[in-house]
């Protein structure tokens, strides 16, 4: 009979056609979203009419606004030009709103690459007085000693639990020093962990907010464990300019385990404000 009707298509010339998978338009007709027009009883082969062919059109049209299926076939049972007018002024909404929080990825990402590049730009080991712009950091109390880098991974796990959605770690925890225990000598034991938040980040847990601070910073090969003898050094450095340290270090591994697992490639950043 297909053969015969020029106006039959069958369901693999349909498929070819529409640049759509055979099992694409099974989907269709399983759902009710467009049944074939024939069904061969010997053979179950599939074709469709032109009147099929309009309809597909439709369903293309939409799903390339990303229209959900469901929202599709409501639409195909009762065709009116102020329902169109409805569906398309919602999914104008919903796109508008993954442009929203794409724009946000993209920050991310460029926030993310800023920081591994200065972080390689860096001159290692030398230590300098900078303005560190206003931040704010999600930070939890708590007693840790890093001997190894797998030591960060229960402490990061309770940053996390503190979040009800996900939040970008890599490159973003710290560890601290109170202002005591820098002035004590004792830094081969943090008393606090961090997450610095960028100005896209949103978390439901009580935020700190750091103003403007200066901060004696050097920048080392190695991560935590390498950083007492770094601590040593700003200390000393702090103590003849004759600064006072005003609160406690944030230490980041900026290049980590994250990133590579080339320990020699790992840079860590450590900061501690100070004050005349």
């Amino acid at each position: 009979m297909a053969k015969e009707n020029r106006e039959l298509f069958p369901i693999g010339e349909v498929a070819k056609m529409f640049r759509v998978s055979v099992g694409t338009l099974r989907h269709y007709e399983k759902i009710g979203l467009l049944a074939p027009e024939f069904v061969a009883p010997d053979t179950g082969y599939r074709y469709y009419s032109t009147r099929q062919l309009e309809c597909l059109n439709t369903i293309r049209y939409l799903r390339v606004l990303e229209m959900p299926l469901e929202q599709i076939r409501e639409f195909l049972q009762n065709r009116e030009v102020e329902k169109i007018q409805e569906m398309l002024q919602q999914q104008k909404e919903v796109v508008v709103q993954k442009q929203r929080a794409l724009e946000i990825v993209q920050r991310k990402i460029e926030n993310r690459l800023r920081q591994i590049q200065d972080a390689q730009a860096s001159e290692l080991g030398r230590i300098t007085l900078e303005r560190t712009p206003v931040c704010r950091l999600f930070r939890l109390r708590e007693s840790l000693r890093i001997r190894e880098y797998q030591d960060m991974e229960l402490p990061t796990s309770r940053l996390a639990q503190a979040q009800g959605e996900a939040v970008v770690f890599l490159g973003k925890v710290g560890v601290s020093v109170s202002r005591e225990r820098l002035l004590t000598g004792q830094y081969e034991e943090y008393d606090g962990i961090f997450l610095a938040l960028d100005d896209e980040d949103s978390f439901e847990s009580e935020i700190l907010s750091l103003p403007e601070t200066l901060c004696a910073c050097v920048r080392f090969r190695g991560s935590h464990p390498q950083a007492p003898q770094q601590y040593r050094r700003l200390m000393q450095f702090i103590d003849e300019k004759g600064l006072m340290v005003s609160d406690f270090s944030r230490e980041i591994t900026i290049i980590d385990y994250g990133i590579t697992q080339d320990t020699e490639k790992f840079v860590t950043e450590i900061k501690i404000p100070v004050e005349k």
